[in-house]
């Protein structure tokens, strides 16, 4: 519950005192912050409507200089994208083999893919929060500002709610996990199983468990493939943005990349973006 600032000023332990009133200007400027996108949006949107910059001032009650200003300033809209607030990437573990104390690690394509995530969110003013999911991959998903990272094999939990997407997702069979294109029965079997370096990867957003919202959702078929899906989110964010906006969705991509290095060549879209009714 928000403490008023007259209660805050109450409380007699000054290390208390500054706590809380640290915690309560995080969070009014994470509401600042997300105010400040909304209105850039809302005048970016009116630029791309034909209207100059003195006919928005006159709109919006404010001088043409300031609007102007406005355009070339604040948080982009696109940051919306990834979340309104400080995010935590939740990445999927396995126990490390041969210890007597096993404990979670993630392969060095996924720790690349945090990365990623991270210097793209840090460019629009986005803090991010590293969480290691260890096997059986129970993560928690009614959460705020989610990016879920790793492939249903790794995170079987984010598989079941995977199913909710009608259009994309996973298939298995003998030879492993492979991407479905349900609405054209399309099958995508990762090329790297044959030696080629090529994989694919899906990206969508899904609905909570909870059904209080979304989170953001990176897997590829294998490691590279999860690799390539960060690339195409850091190279494509504010197409995607201006697509799909706050609403759920789901693509599927292939990376080409670099056996030796382990390094993404190039990314591209193997299906349409598709859009779903739920919003955010």
């Amino acid at each position: 519950m928000e403490i008023a600032p007259q209660v805050l000023a109450e409380i007699h332990d000054p290390g208390e005192r500054a706590r809380k009133a640290s915690d309560l200007i995080d969070e009014h400027q994470a509401a600042v912050n997300e105010l400040s996108r909304l209105r850039r949006e809302a005048l970016d949107e009116m630029v791309s409507q034909g209207m100059t910059h003195a006919q928005i001032a006159q709109v919006v009650g404010m001088t043409r200089a300031r609007v102007g200003q406005l355009l070339s300033s604040g948080p982009r809209p696109e940051r919306a994208m990834l979340g309104t607030g400080p995010l935590t990437v939740a990445v999927g573990g396995k126990f490390e083999a041969d210890k007597e104390n096993p404990y979670a690690v993630v392969s060095a394509e996924m720790l690349a893919a945090y990365e990623k995530l991270s210097n793209l969110a840090r460019g629009l003013g986005l803090k991010t929060e590293y969480e290691v999911v260890p096997p059986p991959g129970m993560v928690d998903l009614n959460r705020t500002n989610l990016i879920v990272v790793g492939s249903p094999r790794i995170l079987p939990f984010v598989g079941q709610v995977l199913a909710s997407d009608p259009k994309l997702g996973f298939g298995k069979d003998d030879g492993g996990l492979y991407l479905v294109n349900h609405q054209t029965g399309e099958e995508f079997h990762s090329p790297s199983d044959k030696g080629e370096p090529v994989d694919y990867g899906y990206i969508g957003r899904l609905p909570r468990p909870d059904g209080r919202g979304t989170f953001l959702y990176l897997a590829g078929i294998h490691a590279m493939g999860t690799l390539g899906v960060a690339q195409y989110l850091e190279d494509h964010l504010d197409e995607l943005y201006r697509e799909v906006k706050n609403r759920r969705f789901s693509l599927l991509v292939a990376c080409t990349y670099d056996p030796k290095k382990r390094t993404v060549k190039k990314v591209d879209a193997l299906t349409p973006i598709y859009r779903s009714e739920g919003v955010a």
